[in-house]
């Protein structure tokens, strides 16, 4: 079981980026995917969090209009698409995933992959 973290980066404020998790062992389908963040010094905080039906919830206000999760069954991938990208949003990003429902708690989870860092420049 493992999911491979990928697609952070380094960009202006404004601009956008679509870190990825690709899922191996196991399909994301059947599963709640959370995204986190970890700023450096601060927590690790829930963003957002795809349910297995396909419904989106927010923890982050400042995610909602800007950030979109998606799951690519296909490729048993998950995406997030962040626009207007601000450095308040520098953090490595996290995937993670588990069977029971989504949570804002990073204990609830059980698999989680490696992290990505996103960097936003003033």
């Amino acid at each position: 079981v493992q999911l491979q973290a990928s697609g952070g980066g380094l960009v202006q404020a404004g601009e956008s980026l679509r870190p990825s998790c690709a899922a191996t062992g196991f399909t994301l389908g059947y599963y709640h995917i959370g995204w986190f963040r970890q700023a450096p010094g601060k927590d690790r905080e829930g963003v957002l969090c795809l349910s297995v039906p396909g419904i989106s919830a927010y923890y982050v206000d400042s995610a909602k209009g800007r950030f979109t999760i998606s799951r690519d069954d296909a490729a048993n991938t998950v995406y997030l698409q962040m626009n207007d990208l601000k450095p308040e949003d520098t953090a490595v990003y996290y995937c993670a995933v588990q069977r029971y429902h989504c949570s804002r708690r990073a204990a609830a989870y059980n698999y989680w992959g490696q992290g990505t860092l996103v960097t936003v420049s003033s």
